[in-house]
């Protein structure tokens, strides 16, 4: 099955069958290994004291 074809079922999908998908897709990236160590450094940092202000985060969203 071709990328194209994958796209086109996907479209052909109602709105729940998508949300699912969407879930099940996200689900896949934090079984990675590299979402795992991330997740992993980004917990110590917050243990460590280290969390980001709200000013940070608005800086952030605005950059996109």
């Amino acid at each position: 099955m071709s990328l194209l074809e994958i796209k086109q079922g996907v479209m052909r999908l109602n709105r729940t069958e998508r949300r699912d998908l969407q879930a099940f897709l996200i689900r896949l990236r934090h079984e990675t290994p590299e979402w795992k160590r991330e997740t992993a450094r980004r917990i110590k940092a917050m243990q460590a004291g280290r969390y980001v202000t709200l000013e940070e985060l608005e800086k952030r969203i605005a950059r996109g």
